[in-house]
């Protein structure tokens, strides 16, 4: 599904030698799995989600979505990619604060110009995270678990190839964290989707199907 190769990001200082951030990234994410990006804070998770998320492009190496080079494309193709193969759950959950639920998931698909029936699929996604009985409830009526599983039924509402997740729980208890990675594990197995989360969260580290493990920008060897 995703393959980086040789994967550098450096970052200028005034004055100094450039921060690497990321040094020769070479990983395989799977498709129809839950891939975990794990490592303590400052390690270049954020920075590999961002790049391998066509948010960002590296400094040098390769980055291959469903076997093409992103790397170098324009930054409409780029735009394009993202608002229709690709889904993101941040920390903050970002959710639109004068629409409801249900508008929130809609506009989701409005940007993602898709050709489906909305209603139905917005329907659909908010039974799938366990809200179909608030979609008329405004954000702030809802607890942070709640807000969090609206933006993942936003992040899967257009059908992504792949949902990039940046520590999605970092705001949440440990028993509503719990709860978002089951919700994970139950999209990727029955709806087949790809998803990659990255956290620092040592209770949730082992719950990918695969784990990779970033040390001061590299990818540890276990």
């Amino acid at each position: 599904m995703i393959e980086t190769k040789n994967v550098c990001r450096e970052f200028p200082i005034a004055g100094g030698e450039p921060f690497q951030a990321l040094k020769n990234i070479s990983v395989k994410i799977p498709k129809g799995k839950l891939t975990i990006l794990r490592g303590k804070s400052g390690s270049g998770k954020t920075t590999l989600i961002n790049i391998i998320g066509a948010l960002d492009t590296p400094t040098s190496g390769e980055v291959f979505l469903d076997g093409k080079n992103i790397v170098g494309v324009s930054d409409k193709e780029r735009e394009q990619l993202r608002r229709q193969k690709i889904g993101f759950v941040f920390q903050s959950v970002s959710l639109i604060p004068m629409m409801t639920v249900y508008e929130n998931v809609e506009f989701a698909l409005r940007l993602s110009n898709y050709k489906g029936d909305r209603k139905k699929r917005v329907e659909e996604c908010l039974h799938l995270v366990g809200l179909g009985k608030r979609m008329q409830h405004m954000p702030q009526e809802l607890s942070g678990g709640e807000q969090q599983r609206v933006a993942i039924a936003r992040a899967i509402a257009h059908k992504p190839q792949v949902v990039f997740a940046d520590e999605p729980t970092a705001e949440l208890d440990t028993a509503t964290s719990l709860a978002v990675i089951k919700l994970f594990k139950d999209l990727v197995q029955g709806q087949g989707v790809t998803i990659v989360m990255t956290t620092h969260d040592m209770a949730l580290m082992n719950a990918g199907d695969m784990v990779y493990t970033l040390e001061d920008g590299s990818v540890k060897v276990e």
